[in-house]
């Protein structure tokens, strides 16, 4: 039995990533991708977890965070999260401080199963080791042509049974951007739109009907998720089978409970990069299973995975088209996908990540 382990040392680093052409979806633009990368040492290991966030948080993760967690037991994480949480109580526990908590989690939880030389999944428990995936990408700015190949590839390449486009920046065209979705996966995989919030809920009522046309089976942020009412009643209106997802800009597990108290969801979402890492994640979990609810897990793929294949009611992760290039990219041992689902390795300890420091130098800021 392993005893306890003083963490010796929190290290954290900026990269931005170009994309690989210009995106948008309903509500925002951007052309680039930053990741925050999280290295923990302990007892002769290191552990590595990140988030999609913004630079500023590296001084955060280095200075506050960093002090509260040196010299804690690295084989105690659920200890040095519930640290963390308090430590920020007065800079608020949401936005930038919960994305830096995030990543020391993930980080954490790494490098405990390293140093027990497990693979993460092993030490979390499993309730499966293959997780459905969804491509996810077909960005507002993209032509038909490209929306087209992008959704057929995920679908002939891959094996993706569902997969989701964006939609909201033009109302007006997203009727035929859907018909256009449809004709390129016919009748092979199920079609999600994501509109970001970006609609009202008549607008949302209006095109739901018009989705469903299309079999759209998913329709994602149709109203903001702060619009717990809006998204209750589009729920309760949408055509059926269209499933209303929300939840990927929960930070807390408070923001959660209070979406499935108000039954604004057919499945929650939860981003492992800004909800309190795997301990945050697997909280969620739980309040889904309470609520018979599903959980779906919103982008980062590779570092969703083991943690994934722990929680009860998961029904699959977002094969999300910026990160998944990113996490190829950048870190050996990211999943590949094998009709449609990816699994842990379970031949590699922790998360099974290894950052490629070399090709990442060009990126760092």
């Amino acid at each position: 039995m392993m005893l306890e382990v003083p963490i010796e040392s929190v290290k954290a680093r900026a990269f931005e990533v170009p994309t690989d052409r210009p995106e948008a979806d309903g509500t925002m633009h951007w052309n680039s991708t930053t990741l925050v990368l999280v290295e923990i040492a302990a007892g002769a290991k290191s552990g590595i977890g990140y988030t999609y966030s913004d630079r500023s948080i590296v001084a955060l993760i280095v200075g506050k965070l960093g002090s509260i967690v040196r010299g804690k037991d690295a084989m105690a994480p659920e200890a040095v999260w519930m640290a963390m949480q308090r430590a920020v109580r007065n800079l608020g526990r949401e936005g930038l401080a919960a994305n830096a908590i995030s990543a020391v989690d993930t980080a954490l939880y790494d490098l405990k199963a390293r140093l027990l030389d497990v693979p993460l999944v092993r030490l979390l428990g499993s309730y499966r080791l293959n997780v459905a995936i969804y491509g996810s990408g077909g960005f507002t700015t993209y032509s038909n042509a490209e929306l087209a190949e992008q959704l057929g590839k995920w679908v002939a390449d891959d094996g993706c049974v569902n997969v989701k486009m964006k939609v909201g920046s033009e109302p007006d065209l997203d009727p035929h951007r859907v018909q256009v979705a449809r004709r390129a996966i016919g009748e092979r995989a199920s079609l999600f739109v994501d509109a970001n919030g970006a609609y009202s809920v008549k607008q949302a009522l209006e095109l739901a009907e018009l989705f469903a046309c299309c079999g759209v089976e998913w329709f994602e942020e149709p109203v903001s998720s702060d619009d717990l009412e809006g998204l209750r009643a589009v729920r309760a209106r949408a055509p059926a089978g269209m499933d209303v997802a929300a939840g990927e800009y929960a930070y807390t597990t408070d923001y959660v409970r209070t979406m499935l108290e108000a039954s604004a969801v057919d499945v929650q979402q939860a981003d492992i990069t800004r909800c309190g890492g795997v301990t945050g994640f697997l909280q969620i979990a739980s309040l889904c299973e309470a609520h018979h609810i599903d959980l779906s897990g919103h982008c980062a793929p590779a570092l969703h995975l083991h943690a994934a294949c722990a929680a009860p009611r998961l029904r699959h992760l977002e094969w999300f088209h910026d990160h998944v290039r990113i996490e190829h990219m950048l870190f050996e041992g990211a999943p590949m996908p094998r009709s449609g689902a990816i699994q842990p390795d379970l031949s590699r300890p922790g998360n099974g990540l290894i950052f490629k420091n070399a090709d990442a130098a060009r990126y760092a800021i």
